[in-house]
């Protein structure tokens, strides 16, 4: 499966969002240096996002970005195919013609889908926060 990176910094953005408090805007260039996104870039991939439904924004000096619903509510592979769908289609369909990889290549989309379509950004955010803080080092004597 061919993820743009497009498409890795609308993760990185949710995932961004996801782990800040609930309700409390994000502006974009924190979001762009957290995740090292190019700002301009990222402004755009949150206009889709926005149009989407998946975040929402606040106008003013205390504005920013928030997420629109809850993490444990927003699938890596709904957001994936929000940001894919958008694309223009690029490189060969591995779907065109029946060959001899095409059963394969199904069930590669299907373990694909299985996993990010069950996948959540909470989920993703309380592994990551369990990896960070399985190797804090302790200097307790």
């Amino acid at each position: 499966m061919y993820i743009s990176v497009k498409s890795d910094y609308a993760l990185l953005a949710i995932f961004d969002l996801a782990a800040q408090r609930p309700g409390e805007p994000i502006r974009i260039a924190d979001i762009a240096r957290r995740q090292k996104i190019p700002q301009k870039f990222l402004e755009l991939i949150l206009a889709g996002l926005k149009q989407a439904g998946f975040v929402e924004s606040r106008r003013g000096a205390e504005g920013g970005y928030l997420l629109a619903r809850p993490p444990e509510s927003l699938t890596l592979g709904e957001v994936l195919r929000s940001v894919e769908s958008l694309r223009t289609g690029k490189g060969h369909d591995r779907r065109q013609a029946d060959t001899p990889f095409t059963a394969m290549w199904e069930k590669v989309d299907q373990a694909f889908s299985g996993v990010v379509d069950q996948t959540t950004f909470a989920d993703l955010l309380r592994e990551w926060q369990e990896k960070q803080n399985r190797f804090v080092l302790n200097w307790e004597i």
